[in-house]
Protein backbone atom coordinates (compact mmCIF):
# COMPACT_ATOMS: atom_id res chain seq x y z
CA UNK A 1 0.00 0.00 0.00
CA UNK A 2 1.52 3.26 -0.85
CA UNK A 3 1.50 5.96 1.87
CA UNK A 4 0.78 9.49 1.09
CA UNK A 5 2.69 12.74 3.21
CA UNK A 6 0.13 11.61 5.99
CA UNK A 7 -0.97 8.74 7.59
CA UNK A 8 -3.46 8.54 10.38
CA UNK A 9 -4.42 5.03 10.23
CA UNK A 10 -3.70 2.29 8.27
CA UNK A 11 -6.13 -0.37 6.08
CA UNK A 12 -9.68 -1.22 8.38
CA UNK A 13 -9.20 -4.31 6.46
CA UNK A 14 -6.74 -5.70 8.44
CA UNK A 15 -6.88 -7.18 12.20
CA UNK A 16 -3.71 -5.06 12.88
CA UNK A 17 -3.49 -1.64 15.12
CA UNK A 18 0.35 0.34 15.81
CA UNK A 19 1.41 1.02 19.10
CA UNK A 20 3.16 4.46 18.55
CA UNK A 21 5.50 5.83 21.41
CA UNK A 22 6.51 9.19 22.04
CA UNK A 23 10.63 8.50 22.85
CA UNK A 24 11.52 10.57 26.28
CA UNK A 25 11.66 9.73 29.93
CA UNK A 26 13.63 7.91 32.06
CA UNK A 27 14.86 5.18 30.22
CA UNK A 28 14.38 2.28 33.26
CA UNK A 29 10.46 2.91 31.95
CA UNK A 30 11.28 2.21 28.33
CA UNK A 31 12.87 -0.92 29.37
CA UNK A 32 9.86 -2.09 31.23
CA UNK A 33 7.65 -0.74 28.88
CA UNK A 34 9.79 -2.93 26.17
CA UNK A 35 9.87 -5.98 28.03
CA UNK A 36 6.11 -5.92 28.58
CA UNK A 37 5.70 -5.81 24.76
CA UNK A 38 8.29 -8.52 24.12
CA UNK A 39 6.59 -11.01 26.53
CA UNK A 40 3.82 -10.28 24.72
CA UNK A 41 4.99 -11.12 21.41
CA UNK A 42 4.23 -7.24 20.77
CA UNK A 43 6.26 -4.90 18.29
CA UNK A 44 5.75 -1.19 18.74
CA UNK A 45 7.09 1.62 16.85
CA UNK A 46 8.91 4.50 18.93
CA UNK A 47 8.97 7.78 17.65
CA UNK A 48 12.11 9.19 19.47
CA UNK A 49 13.00 12.73 20.64
CA UNK A 50 16.76 13.42 19.35
CA UNK A 51 18.01 15.02 22.68
CA UNK A 52 16.81 12.12 24.54
CA UNK A 53 19.23 10.19 22.27
CA UNK A 54 21.64 11.81 22.60
CA UNK A 55 22.02 11.96 26.32
CA UNK A 56 20.58 7.97 26.47
CA UNK A 57 22.99 6.12 23.23
CA UNK A 58 21.93 2.84 24.48
CA UNK A 59 18.11 3.25 24.15
CA UNK A 60 18.36 3.17 20.26
CA UNK A 61 20.30 -0.31 20.40
CA UNK A 62 17.64 -1.57 22.86
CA UNK A 63 14.54 -0.65 21.17
CA UNK A 64 16.37 -2.06 17.58
CA UNK A 65 17.53 -5.28 18.90
CA UNK A 66 13.97 -6.00 20.36
CA UNK A 67 12.30 -6.41 16.81
CA UNK A 68 10.55 -2.78 17.47
CA UNK A 69 10.77 0.54 15.08
CA UNK A 70 12.63 3.76 15.62
CA UNK A 71 11.64 6.64 14.10
CA UNK A 72 12.35 10.36 14.51
CA UNK A 73 10.21 12.92 16.60
CA UNK A 74 12.37 16.04 16.09
CA UNK A 75 15.62 17.06 17.37
CA UNK A 76 13.74 18.94 20.87
CA UNK A 77 9.89 18.17 21.48
CA UNK A 78 9.40 22.04 20.47
CA UNK A 79 5.95 23.37 18.58
CA UNK A 80 7.16 22.55 15.03
CA UNK A 81 3.77 23.81 13.71
CA UNK A 82 4.98 27.42 15.32
CA UNK A 83 8.31 26.90 13.46
CA UNK A 84 9.05 28.53 9.93
CA UNK A 85 10.75 25.94 7.13
CA UNK A 86 14.66 26.46 7.82
CA UNK A 87 13.96 25.80 12.26
CA UNK A 88 11.26 22.88 10.98
CA UNK A 89 13.93 21.12 8.93
CA UNK A 90 16.53 21.67 11.31
CA UNK A 91 14.26 20.01 14.07
CA UNK A 92 13.78 16.89 11.74
CA UNK A 93 17.29 16.73 10.16
CA UNK A 94 19.02 16.72 13.55
CA UNK A 95 17.32 13.84 14.90
CA UNK A 96 17.12 11.98 11.53
CA UNK A 97 21.31 12.55 12.14
CA UNK A 98 21.36 11.14 15.32
CA UNK A 99 19.59 8.67 14.85
CA UNK A 100 21.75 7.58 11.79
CA UNK A 101 24.77 8.17 14.32
CA UNK A 102 22.96 5.75 16.56
CA UNK A 103 21.62 3.02 14.44
CA UNK A 104 22.98 3.86 11.00
CA UNK A 105 19.05 4.54 9.33
CA UNK A 106 17.77 7.70 9.79
CA UNK A 107 14.36 5.42 10.31
CA UNK A 108 11.50 5.15 8.07
CA UNK A 109 8.78 7.66 10.27
CA UNK A 110 8.48 10.71 11.32
CA UNK A 111 6.13 11.99 13.72
CA UNK A 112 5.85 16.08 14.31
CA UNK A 113 6.39 17.55 17.61
CA UNK A 114 3.78 18.95 19.90
CA UNK A 115 0.65 18.19 17.12
CA UNK A 116 -1.24 15.33 16.02
CA UNK A 117 -1.20 16.49 12.33
CA UNK A 118 1.50 17.47 10.27
CA UNK A 119 1.25 20.79 7.91
CA UNK A 120 1.83 21.01 4.47
CA UNK A 121 5.02 23.00 5.20
CA UNK A 122 6.21 20.00 8.03
CA UNK A 123 5.37 17.21 5.07
CA UNK A 124 7.83 19.26 2.82
CA UNK A 125 10.29 19.98 5.31
CA UNK A 126 10.06 16.10 6.28
CA UNK A 127 10.47 15.06 2.34
CA UNK A 128 13.67 17.28 2.15
CA UNK A 129 15.36 15.20 5.65
CA UNK A 130 14.66 11.91 3.97
CA UNK A 131 11.20 11.00 5.38
CA UNK A 132 8.31 10.17 2.71
CA UNK A 133 5.69 9.60 5.21
CA UNK A 134 4.68 11.57 8.87
CA UNK A 135 2.75 9.46 11.13
CA UNK A 136 0.47 10.38 12.92
CA UNK A 137 -2.81 8.45 14.60
CA UNK A 138 -6.55 8.09 15.15
CA UNK A 139 -6.36 7.05 19.04
CA UNK A 140 -4.87 9.23 21.89
CA UNK A 141 -4.17 7.20 24.61
CA UNK A 142 -4.03 10.67 26.97
CA UNK A 143 -1.20 8.62 28.38
CA UNK A 144 0.99 12.01 29.10
CA UNK A 145 -1.84 13.03 31.18
CA UNK A 146 -1.25 10.40 33.82
CA UNK A 147 -4.72 9.14 34.38
CA UNK A 148 -3.88 5.87 35.43
CA UNK A 149 -3.53 2.45 34.03
CA UNK A 150 -6.76 1.76 33.89
CA UNK A 151 -7.83 4.81 32.22
CA UNK A 152 -5.69 4.24 29.67
CA UNK A 153 -6.67 0.73 28.89
CA UNK A 154 -10.62 2.23 28.58
CA UNK A 155 -9.27 4.74 26.52
CA UNK A 156 -7.40 2.59 24.23
CA UNK A 157 -9.92 -0.30 23.90
CA UNK A 158 -12.51 1.83 23.57
CA UNK A 159 -11.59 3.18 20.49
CA UNK A 160 -8.74 1.08 18.83
CA UNK A 161 -9.96 -0.60 15.63
CA UNK A 162 -8.67 -2.38 12.41
CA UNK A 163 -5.69 -0.23 11.48
CA UNK A 164 -5.57 2.10 14.38
CA UNK A 165 -2.40 3.98 15.22
CA UNK A 166 -2.11 4.65 18.91
CA UNK A 167 -0.75 7.17 20.64
CA UNK A 168 1.12 6.85 23.58
CA UNK A 169 3.95 8.10 25.37
CA UNK A 170 7.12 6.65 27.12
CA UNK A 171 8.13 8.22 30.46
CA UNK A 172 5.04 7.42 32.30
CA UNK A 173 4.98 4.26 34.44
CA UNK A 174 1.24 3.95 33.93
CA UNK A 175 1.15 3.02 30.66
CA UNK A 176 3.80 0.25 31.50
CA UNK A 177 1.23 -0.75 33.62
CA UNK A 178 -1.89 -0.62 31.13
CA UNK A 179 0.55 -2.41 28.24
CA UNK A 180 -0.17 -5.63 29.45
CA UNK A 181 -4.31 -5.29 29.38
CA UNK A 182 -4.06 -3.08 26.38
CA UNK A 183 -2.26 -5.98 24.68
CA UNK A 184 -4.65 -8.74 26.04
CA UNK A 185 -7.63 -6.82 24.78
CA UNK A 186 -6.69 -6.52 21.22
CA UNK A 187 -5.95 -9.89 21.60
CA UNK A 188 -9.18 -10.75 22.47
CA UNK A 189 -10.65 -9.01 19.22
CA UNK A 190 -7.92 -10.91 17.19
CA UNK A 191 -6.28 -7.09 16.65
CA UNK A 192 -2.52 -7.74 15.91
CA UNK A 193 0.09 -4.59 17.27
CA UNK A 194 2.52 -4.53 14.68
CA UNK A 195 4.94 -1.54 13.66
Amino acid sequence: MALGPQVVHGSRQRPQVALTFHGQGPVSITDALLGEAERAGARVTVLAVGTWLEQNPQVAGRIVRGGHDLGNHTMHHLDIKAMDASAAYAEIAGCAQQLRTLTGSAGRWFRPSQTQYSTPLIEREARQAGYQTCVSYDVDSLDYTDPGPDAVVSTVLGSTRPGSIVSLHLGHPGTVTALPAILRGLASRQLRPVT
